[in-house]
């Protein structure tokens, strides 16, 4: 006891009486920038984040620990 042809076509037809085109459009278009904003979130979760941050080599260690010490 399945959904015929029939039945898909008579519910399509109440949808788009009650709803009317434009309103299933934009929800449609809704949907469609929600999938992608998704897609992008995920995309800029998999790009590789750089530390900023610069280590200065160019002094000993035992200098550095001088100028941080105070």
């Amino acid at each position: 006891m399945g959904l015929s042809a029939t039945h898909l076509l008579l519910l399509l037809v109440v949808v788009v009486l009650l709803f009317g085109r434009n309103k299933i459009s934009d929800l449609m278009g809704d949907v469609a920038r929600g999938i992608k904003s998704f897609k992008k979130g995920l995309a800029e979760d998999d790009t590789p984040t750089v530390d900023t941050k610069v280590i200065d080599n160019s002094a000993p260690a035992a200098e550095r620990d001088k100028t941080k010490a105070g």
